[in-house]
């Protein structure tokens, strides 16, 4: 019965830390992802800051795998190369010790010692505990919610680390753990079962945790030479995960990133797995050393060094693993060859939602950008017929269609996964404005049309329709601009200068609705040429309300009266009472309307 009650508490113990470090590792990703995001995008070509890099954002955001994502999200945005990658993620290895480094404190004996009492566990945990609900349930800033998770799951995590130790403590002697401790004895098994369970937790910081937890039993019988091949049967685990992450739906150079990570650990693995092999049998540190029971502190330190090591060897060596990850996955063309940016939209990327956020962002930005260059490629059809732009533009509008489709189940998913009011605003944003870059494409494609038509029935505009749809069109043209520029940028302020040039353009179609019907009356314009000018007008009257939408979408997130009524906002602005907007607007009307009321 107490060996029932101890396996309980103990898969009860592993439960709360495995919940503890998700906990944890989820507020450092939202707290920090988006900066620890600009500072890998910063790694230059020097392999030894890409380490370092790679370290330190793992060592802050808790998890390998996650600083992986970051840098195949990169790599998929043309931000980073694939060697950049490669020194990343040698870093990555070397900052999952960190978690380790924590654990160890577990076995910290305070005594009377006042100071080791504030870093032992029993103390820690309780404080964590304490500040991380106040944060919860009584701060309720939009920051206090993220470093809160961070406190509880510290806590969660310490409190589950006890709890497996208490279950532990009664297996110890037992025949079964004897029996498999007598299997550890073998390098090889170590090995296998390190990486078995690391691919069934997916976590190696977890892993190795569990290991330190046995080891800090007194008696548990877990030796150094028992330890160590658990611990590279680990960081070959990791490697599963990865090839994961670097698989499914990603550019080639992401999958060269993952069998970059997979011949690193495998190689450091062989060599060390030699080297130690070797120092054993020829009792290097004396043969006390490798038979001797091991500690937390003593298995932290192991994976530390393991992995510093095997950075430093292998280091002078990055050009040869990515020459050998190019001749693995063979270089063709691929759909993610044209505009990379619009494919970094990967469900991979909820791992940290702050940094999908980010992504979003960029990428939604460039399917405007796209959106921009093809509307002002149909207005030239519309004033040149050229068949050479007609095809590219029906190719960019398949991938502007696609990137819709993508970027709807992306961002529907991750609405689920965001915990800052920050990203919740940032997403209603994006989650409207897709939709509003897409239409802006189809106009595209509508005046590709229109032009086609005027191909098919054998007519034109009159000289003095086309210099009226040049006007309106460099207007509608310019909204664009500012409108793509200011969201890719986050800059309210110029996304305050679209409503007066939007309101001029509406001034602008009912000035040449008006004067056209006067020339068709007059029969200075063919019918058919006149019905298409008339839907053109549409047509561009039609992407600049979308631009107008963007913009007061963006200055919602940090408006809540925006926020609340749209339209309360528009119809105070278009009342006059506003006297910057007032001097915006009469300077567009002079810019556009003023030479479009001189053409005679």
């Amino acid at each position: 019965m107490e060996i029932f009650s101890a396996i309980i508490q103990l898969l009860g113990g592993l439960a709360m830390f495995l919940y503890g470090i998700e906990v944890m590792g989820d507020g450092l990703k939202n707290s920090s992802g988006a900066a620890l995001k600009r500072i890998l995008e910063k790694v230059t070509g020097n392999v030894f800051m890409g380490v370092l890099t790679g370290a330190l954002v793992t060592a802050v955001i808790q998890s390998s795998t996650a600083t992986i994502v970051l840098t195949v999200a990169l790599i998929g945005a043309g931000v980073l190369s694939l060697k950049q990658a490669v020194s990343i993620v040698m870093g990555a290895n070397i900052g999952t010790t960190i978690t380790a480094q924590i654990i160890r404190l577990s076995s910290i004996e305070a005594g009377d010692n006042l100071l080791l009492m504030l870093f032992d566990t029993d103390t820690l945990a309780p404080v964590a505990l304490v500040v991380g609900i106040i944060l919860l349930m009584f701060i309720k800033t939009k920051s206090s919610k993220t470093v809160g998770d961070i406190f509880i799951g510290f806590g969660v995590l310490f409190v589950g680390l006890n709890l497996m130790t208490d279950g532990v403590k009664p297996l110890i002697g037992t025949e079964a753990f004897t029996a498999f401790l007598g299997l550890m004895k073998n390098p090889l098994f170590g090995i296998f079962f390190g990486l078995v369970l690391t691919v069934i937790v997916q976590s190696s910081s977890a892993t190795v945790g569990m290991l330190q937890t046995v080891a800090a039993v007194p008696g548990s019988g877990v030796t150094f030479a028992m330890a160590y091949p658990v611990i590279m049967g680990i960081n070959l685990g990791t490697c599963v995960t990865t090839a994961m992450v670097c698989s499914i739906g990603s550019s080639k150079d992401a999958k060269r990133t993952g069998v970059v990570h997979i011949a690193f650990n495998t190689i450091g693995t062989v060599l060390f797995m030699v080297a130690m092999t070797v120092m054993q049998r020829m009792a290097v540190f004396g043969a006390e050393f490798w038979v001797r029971t091991v500690d937390s502190g003593g298995i932290a330190n192991f994976q530390t060094i393991f992995n510093l090591i095997t950075a430093i060897v292998l280091i002078p060596f990055a050009d040869w693993l990515v020459k050998l990850s190019m001749l693995l996955i063979k270089e063709g063309p691929t759909a993610m060859d044209r505009h990379p940016e619009l494919h970094t939209l990967d469900e991979k990327l909820y791992i940290s939602p702050a940094v999908a956020v980010s992504e979003s962002v960029k990428a939604v930005a460039a399917v405007g950008d796209l959106a921009s260059t093809n509307f002002e490629k149909g207005c030239n059809v519309l004033l040149k017929y050229d068949p050479v732009l007609v095809r590219q533009i029906d190719e960019d509008e398949d991938v502007i269609d696609q990137f819709t489709d993508t970027a709807d189940r992306f961002l529907i998913g991750l609405s689920k996964n965001v915990e800052t009011e920050w990203d919740d605003r940032q997403l209603d944003m994006l989650m409207q404005t897709v939709p509003n870059f897409e239409r802006i494409g189809d106009y595209a494609t509508n005046l590709v049309e229109l032009a086609q038509r005027l191909q098919s029935e054998n007519t034109a505009f009159s000289d003095i329709a086309k210099r009226e749809l040049e006007i309106i069109c460099g207007a509608v043209n310019e909204i664009l601009t500012i409108t793509v520029d200011a969201f890719a940028r986050g800059d309210n302020d110029s996304a305050m200068a679209i409503e007066p040039l939007e309101e001029t353009i509406d001034d602008m179609v009912m000035i040449l609705r008006d004067r056209h019907t006067k020339r068709l009356k007059n029969g200075m314009c063919s019918v058919s040429s006149g019905l298409v000018f008339m839907e053109a007008l549409t047509y561009l009257e039609r992407a600049s309300d979308q631009c107008s939408s963007i913009a007061v979408m963006m200055m919602a997130r940090s408006n809540e009266d925006i926020l609340q009524n749209h339209y309360d906002y528009l119809r105070e602005i278009h009342s006059g009472s506003d006297v910057k907007y007032l001097a915006e607007r009469e300077r567009r009307r002079q810019q556009y309307i003023k030479p479009l009321k001189e053409i005679v």
